[in-house]
């Protein structure tokens, strides 16, 4: 039997509204999303072992928790996802236009984290997490072809994610060049690149950097590696080693700290 047409759109309607929210998980990076203020939390489903565990933050937020027995949890995550009994549905966060954070004030010079294709939520993640302890001002990643805001990736990062700026943009090429004519000095991570990081930065270290980073295997796309003031390598103790993209992050931000 052909179902009515008001049927359809009642289940297209849900099927949209659940693509504009985002299931997190892992009791770090649910507690950090309720203390979060920015964020606009709508479901939290929790076991009795976990409620006790976040304490006063569930009593702090506003909303009724779901009592869910372990075994038949109620969220709707993937079966392999590590929820520890804890699960809170959540609209993505608006960090605002790359232009506000970019040239916004700060103890340190600005630093930016680029992802050319970065597919692979926990290196998402990881970088994150790093781009928050190095004190970077954002990471940002292309629209498509990039790693959405997930519950995966906010239990990578750690609880990164609601206080460090994860933005899409819809040309990368474009926001490198908005940087470049605020003063960034935009370097491209390349392990073939003649000059190190260390050298392209000697006595910069107070100026605007953003690094651009590429999916492991393709690297940076040829657009992108145009648009770089440098293209710049991680000096390594012999040519056999190599880092992924999020150890790579880490090991550059480090380098550009001021």
């Amino acid at each position: 039997m052909k179902k009515p047409k008001w049927v359809i759109a009642k289940e297209q309607a849900k099927r949209v509204a659940a693509q504009e929210t985002v299931w997190l998980f892992g009791l770090h990076a649910v507690r950090d999303a309720l203390q979060n203020p920015k964020r606009v939390k709508l479901r939290l489903v929790v076991t009795r072992n976990a409620l006790e565990r976040l304490g006063d933050v569930v009593a702090d937020c506003g909303l009724e928790p779901e009592i869910s027995d372990p075994r038949k949890f109620a969220a709707p995550l993937d079966p392999q996802s590590v929820h520890q009994g804890a699960a809170l549905e959540v609209k993505p966060l608006d960090w605002g236009p790359l232009d506000d954070i970019a040239l916004g004030d700060g103890p340190q010079p600005p630093r930016i984290v680029m992802l050319d294709r970065v597919t692979d939520p926990h290196n998402v993640g990881a970088i994150l997490r790093s781009a928050e302890v190095f004190g970077a001002r954002a990471v940002v990643a292309v629209q498509r072809h990039s790693a959405p805001e997930t519950g995966a990736l906010a239990k990578t990062a750690s609880g990164a994610l609601e206080r460090q700026p994860y933005l899409r943009v819809r040309n990368l090429a474009d926001a490198m060049t908005s940087l470049k004519g605020m003063g960034y000095t935009v370097l491209g991570l390349d392990g073939e690149a003649d000059l190190t990081i260390k050298d392209a930065i000697e006595g910069k270290h107070d100026r605007p950097m953003a690094l651009v980073m590429g999916a492991e295997g393709p690297g940076l796309r040829e657009k992108t590696r145009e648009t770089c003031d440098a293209l710049v390598r991680i000096d390594a103790k012999d040519s056999f080693g190599s880092l992924n993209v999020s150890n790579a992050a880490a090991v550059a931000l480090y380098a550009c700290k001021g």
